[in-house]
């Protein structure tokens, strides 16, 4: 009956864990790209490099959002196998 809940126990902390490392992936992306979108309000640039800037924002933000939820899923996974 302890396995069961065990179980159980591990597999929440896993959505929790997966949870967590969707919404901070999505923020990180939101928020690189936000900075990317302000850099072409801010500076008058011409429409190609406007354009420019923001396709390599949105780049650069996907990267990094799949960075940290590989880098947030590798790590519980690690702490998981030690049994911490």
């Amino acid at each position: 009956m302890d396995m069961g809940r065990e179980s159980r126990w591990e597999k929440d902390a896993m959505s929790v864990e997966i949870a967590f490392a969707l919404v901070t992936a999505a923020a990180l992306a939101a928020a690189v790209f936000a900075v990317a979108l302000t850099l072409t309000l801010v500076f008058d640039l011409s429409d190609a490099a406007s354009k420019g800037v923001r396709t390599g924002g949105a780049l650069a933000g996907g990267a990094v959002g799949v960075w940290r939820l590989v880098r947030v899923l590798y790590r519980f996974d690690v702490e998981r196998r030690k049994g911490h």
